[in-house]
């Protein structure tokens, strides 16, 4: 590792390892006063602000770009502060590169598109740079995992995942759902990429910002980004997911650390116990689910032989109702109890739809 590379074993050392900065870069005294007070703190290892930002829809606020940019590297010179910046075009990461920035971050819109992030792993081909890439807007694990491994291709040895949430029509109280098993998926595809969350976009309020933090660092996350402003409510962008560098302090020192290792023989044993009626629990539910779709084999069989629709609504809403009176009555989480059999059911009516399919395909 180079020595300019010498503070990307934070990344993974020092839990969390923290970006934050305004989420744009609105003037050079905004992102001077940001910088100074984070410093002061010690607790920021790369200071992060927007100087393209690719918006929605046309005519918001869509960054200062190299203005922006100076502005950056001024607080750089005052406070030390390492930078980090979004790019989405081979123009912008030239700049950074010529800028000598410390780190670049992609942004979720240009990761879905496979031709936007090789433009941008072929622009910093052979440089020395970690890049950090954030989760596509939909839940699509593989083309997070593409991106990734685009820069792996070109060359990049310091890579970093950003989980900050994903677009979803079902109604949720966070602008982008979490969905924490789709990062978790990630981990377990690329257990050696440090994972970061982005308790703002993900919220989408400043108020779920300490909760969300929280539950990322409970399951073991490796950092945060974390957006701040002076004066949040006269954000030019992203206004009501900001806090001021004071209460992002605070925020940080409500946060509670986990260690993932633990050596406490008393709660060796026990946990291996729990672990044991864990196991034989789930292979009961394995076994039970395969009851299930045997089941849901043989009444796809009637259904073709005596011409009956796959789908049946009355029987849907039926076990829907049923289901998630039983998850009441034994203090199930009924959201969960639903999101479950929304699955089964998905898989029943996919095996159904197989069966008939196939018996077609023989006559």
């Amino acid at each position: 590792m180079s020595k300019t590379l010498e503070w990307w074993n934070d990344v993974v050392d020092h839990k969390p390892f923290l970006i934050a900065g305004p989420c744009g870069a609105e003037s050079a005294e905004q992102v001077l006063e940001v910088a100074e007070k984070l410093a002061d703190s010690g607790r920021v290892h790369l200071y992060r602000a927007g100087l393209w930002k690719p918006r929605t829809r046309p005519g918001s606020f869509e960054g200062e770009g190299k203005k922006g940019g100076q502005w950056m590297l001024d607080a750089r010179a005052k406070t030390g502060l390492k930078l980090i910046t979004e790019v989405a075009r081979f123009e912008h990461v030239e700049y950074c590169l010529e800028n000598n920035f410390d780190a670049l971050w992609v942004g979720a819109r240009t990761v879905v598109n496979p031709f936007s992030v090789q433009e941008i792993a072929d622009a910093v081909r052979g440089v020395d740079i970690p890049i950090f890439v954030k989760n596509p807007m939909h839940a699509d694990v593989k083309l997070w995992i593409g991106a990734i491994e685009r820069f792996q291709k070109a060359g990049i040895n310091y890579l970093g995942a950003i989980h900050r949430g994903f677009s979803s029509w079902d109604r949720s109280k966070y602008r982008y759902p979490p969905m924490w098993e789709v990062a978790m998926e990630f981990r377990s595809e690329m257990p050696e990429i440090p994972l970061i969350c982005d308790p703002s976009h993900m919220g989408g309020k400043r108020s779920f910002i300490q909760s969300l933090a929280q539950k990322s660092l409970d399951l073991n996350y490796d950092g945060l980004m974390i957006e701040s402003h002076p004066n949040p409510r006269s954000a030019k962008s992203d206004a009501a997911q900001q806090v001021t560098p004071e209460r992002l302090l605070e925020i940080l020192s409500e946060l509670k650390i986990r260690n993932e290792n633990f050596s406490n023989p008393e709660m060796l044993s026990r946990l291996e116990e729990y672990r044991s009626v864990v196991d034989e629990i789930d292979a009961e539910i394995v076994k039970r689910i395969a009851q299930r779709m045997k089941m849901v084999e043989e009444i796809g069989q009637d259904k073709k032989e005596y011409g009956v629709a796959i789908y049946q609504e009355k029987r849907w809403s039926e076990i829907q109702e049923t289901r998630t009176q039983l998850a009441n009555e034994l203090g199930l989480d009924v959201e969960i109890v639903r999101e479950i059999w929304n699955v089964i059911h998905k898989f029943s009516l996919d095996k159904q739809t197989k069966i008939f399919n196939r018996k077609e395909e023989e006559a």
